[in-house]
């Protein structure tokens, strides 16, 4: 049975008691193919200022941080942060942010999101939320990339829910790529540059 609010800092840190890594982020090798699908879909345009929200025990951000001059990471929860922040301690343009509620991440500029397994731990009401902070965040031209693992879960929204909600709350955004893997999809927008691109 699904949830039906946002998944709070209570439901992580009940996981991460159980086990450092619940998802297998550091050894599975459908996670390390994934990653490298994020990579690819990024391309050889670097950012100059990076946000990844939810980032866990940092496994992706220490690969998001080679096409990055700056990455800012943020986690509701302590313990993955921590191991984030140990993981990625020699690199010195990634910094890391522990944050109350999702929106709280959003604090800065950007010209690149990346939200990698998160959006369909929100709720409706604070889906909005995110896209007001994301519309106030991501600058013109900037970039958001969005992957969702397509199977069932708990979650209080499934991966196709999860972007089409985002989607529909930010008008100002167009399709660069959108891939279905088997177990995944993997969508990138840009920020429309000017007013005169927003859809209709």
């Amino acid at each position: 049975m699904r949830h039906s609010q946002s998944l709070d800092v209570a439901y992580f840190d009940g996981l991460y008691s159980e086990s450092p890594d619940p998802w297998g982020f550091a050894h599975s090798p459908y996670e390390d193919g994934k990653y490298s699908h994020t990579l690819e879909a990024l391309g050889s345009e670097r950012a100059k200022r990076a946000l990844e929200v939810g980032c866990s025990i940092g496994v992706l951000t220490r690969r998001l941080a080679e096409a990055c001059d700056s990455l800012v990471a943020t986690d509701l929860a302590r313990a993955p942060l921590e191991a984030a922040r140990q993981r990625c301690g020699d690199l010195a343009h990634v910094t890391f942010r522990l944050v109350g509620a999702a929106p709280e991440s959003f604090v800065g500029s950007f010209d690149l999101i990346v939200l990698s397994e998160v959006v369909y731990y929100w709720d409706d009401s604070d889906l909005a939320r995110v896209a007001a902070a994301v519309d106030r965040a991501l600058l013109p031209g900037g970039r958001i990339l969005l992957v969702h693992w397509l199977g069932e879960t708990n979650y209080p929204k499934s991966a196709d829910e999860a972007v089409k909600g985002l989607w529909s709350l930010l008008p100002s955004m167009e399709v660069e790529l959108a891939e279905r893997r088997e177990k995944y999809r993997l969508d990138l927008w840009r920020r429309a540059k000017s007013t005169s691109s927003l859809r209709a």
